[in-house]
């Protein structure tokens, strides 16, 4: 972009006296109100999908005022990213800056931006996709989706993400860009780079992250015979919003501006792996877990305006955290009631695999919401129910964004009894048909009453070995445990603190209430 003369001498002038613009930190600058002269920033794609959701347009929909934009750069201020739904840019400050910025009599006020954004890298370095996200499509029923021609047909998909190094050369993913299924791509790391540019420059090995990612949504590989993903068909968007090292990256407001980006074009599912936590370079500006609430974090706000305003149903990896003594819970902007937040299972007994986060027992609402199987990360967890919305979306896109998360949380296996481990459990293919089909599910889950120290339960199973969930309430798990079947019953030890028991048998779910 190129800057008037007195933005460029101004610029000078800070360089000189600050350092490199670079070190500075940087922030999100709120304004308090808007241009109503503005018409919204939208395509007739994104306007035809409000009002087939009978959503209104609203002042979200208006852009920035370009007006206070000027008066930050006739301060020497630059914006990075503009969000209409914050009513905010992004940008870096020095101390003085920052300082006649928060004076300005149209600023509501400036909030740091966490460059701390934690995902799970796991892919080779030669472009072809690893076999091991094979056995959950065989969890959720991939199959049965198969059957009833559900492949994300004429659904738009958007990726954001770390990178997409070798997303057109993997074998996964072949498919996709044989039939021009990726529309549009997008860097906001370095709006420079081209397509192709996106595709074959590796600058981190995090770079292969999104390729990994897209290849858990719609892979598939004739070669190998094997299915990576549920949305083969589907159309996609990809953005790129971070770079960094494997583990700790971020830029918060390209997250936000990829967001609207995508809403712009019509998009109406969003995948996105990325989580905000700690890693802060001073320790002071990191998040604190009790933050971790749906509505502190500006992202976990942008998130929510678009569940609620734009119809966009958008699926989060929960986070890895699950190990981490000093965390444990999950990650922005997975804490957002409207998103639907993807946690991990092993392959088993379908229970919580130790990195998954939990939910954070603060919530009024559950947290994760659905969980599935992933070696390596709810970073490949939350890919597979993104396919998986997909296929719902194609056999019903009338639906709204709440209806299709209705649909993936009442088809899962614990449902109704979701805990803060794993959510309502793993989504089941055979489920959501029965539930696009307006039919009655069979009942398979049940309540008994239990009392005394211990209690044996009768169970009905093929299973040597099902998953307990020992909980406090109705919903906060206290440990889960593995537990033996033997003569077709199942030995309950009530701990210190427990209410309630899950018993998870797969195809049943017995919840036992301790008086």
């Amino acid at each position: 972009m190129t800057l008037r003369l007195t933005s460029f001498l101004c610029f000078l002038t800070y360089v000189v006296q600050a350092g490199s613009l670079t070190d500075w930190p940087k922030y999100w600058i709120l304004f308090k109100d808007k241009d109503q002269t503005t018409s919204p920033a939208l395509s007739p794609a994104s306007i035809a999908r409000r009002q087939a959701q009978n959503l209104s347009l609203d002042d979200t929909d208006r852009p920035v005022s370009a007006e206070y934009i000027a008066l930050l750069q006739r301060q020497g201020v630059t914006s990075i990213n503009k969000s209409r739904w914050l009513n905010a840019v992004s940008a870096r400050l020095s101390a003085e800056q920052y300082a006649k910025v928060a004076t300005l009599p149209c600023v509501a006020g400036i909030q740091t931006i966490d460059p701390a954004i934690i995902i799970t890298s796991i892919g080779d370095q030669n472009g072809k996709i690893k076999p091991h996200m094979a056995p959950v499509m065989t969890q959720i029923q991939a199959s049965d989706f198969a059957q009833a021609g559900l492949t994300g047909r004429f659904v738009t998909v958007g990726v954001i993400d770390a990178g997409f190094f070798g997303a057109d050369s993997a074998n996964a993913l072949k498919h996709v860009f044989a039939r021009d299924g990726v529309k549009r791509v997008r860097d906001y790391v370095n709006e420079k780079k081209t397509r192709s540019d996106l595709f074959r420059t590796l600058e981190t090995t995090s770079d292969f992250h999104g390729t990994e990612v897209l290849a858990a949504i719609a892979g598939d590989d004739p070669t190998e015979k094997m299915q990576y993903g549920l949305a083969t068909d589907a159309t996609f968007y990809l953005a790129r919003t971070d770079q960094g090292n494997r583990e700790y990256r971020g830029e918060e407001d390209n997250w936000v501006a990829a967001m609207e980006w995508m809403d712009s074009l019509g998009v109406r599912l969003i995948n996105t792996s990325l989580g905000y936590a700690k890693g802060m370079s001073n320790p002071k500006e990191n998040y604190e877990p009790s933050q971790m609430d749906g509505h502190t974090s500006l992202i976990s706000r942008a998130a929510q305006i678009a569940a609620d305003k734009k119809g966009i149903l958008i699926i989060v990896s929960a986070g890895n955290e699950g190990d981490d003594r000093s965390w444990r819970i999950i990650s922005t902007p997975a804490d957002a009631q409207g998103v639907l937040a993807i946690g991990a299972t092993n392959s088993r007994l379908w229970n919580r695999i130790g990195y998954s986060s939990i939910g954070p027992e603060s919530l009024p609402y559950l947290k994760p919401n659905v969980s599935c199987f992933s070696l390596y990360g709810t970073s490949l967890s939350a890919p597979v129910i993104t396919g998986f919305a997909a296929c719902i979306m194609q056999a019903n896109p009338k639906l709204t964004n709440k209806e299709v998360m209705a649909i993936i949380e009442k088809s899962s296996h614990l449902y109704p009894y979701g805990n803060n481990y794993v959510g309502y459990g793993v989504p089941q293919a055979s489920r959501a048909i029965t539930l696009l089909r307006n039919q009655p599910l069979a009942t398979t889950a049940r309540q008994i009453k239990a009392s005394g120290k211990a209690f044996v339960v009768p169970v009905s199973t093929d299973e040597s070995v099902v998953s307990v969930f020992h909980k406090k309430d109705a919903t906060h798990v206290l440990q889960q445990e593995a537990t033996k079947v033997s003569n077709g019953k199942v030995t309950l030890r009530r701990s210190s603190g427990e209410t309630q028991t899950t018993i998870d048998l797969k195809k049943e779910v017995i919840e036992v209430v301790w008086e």
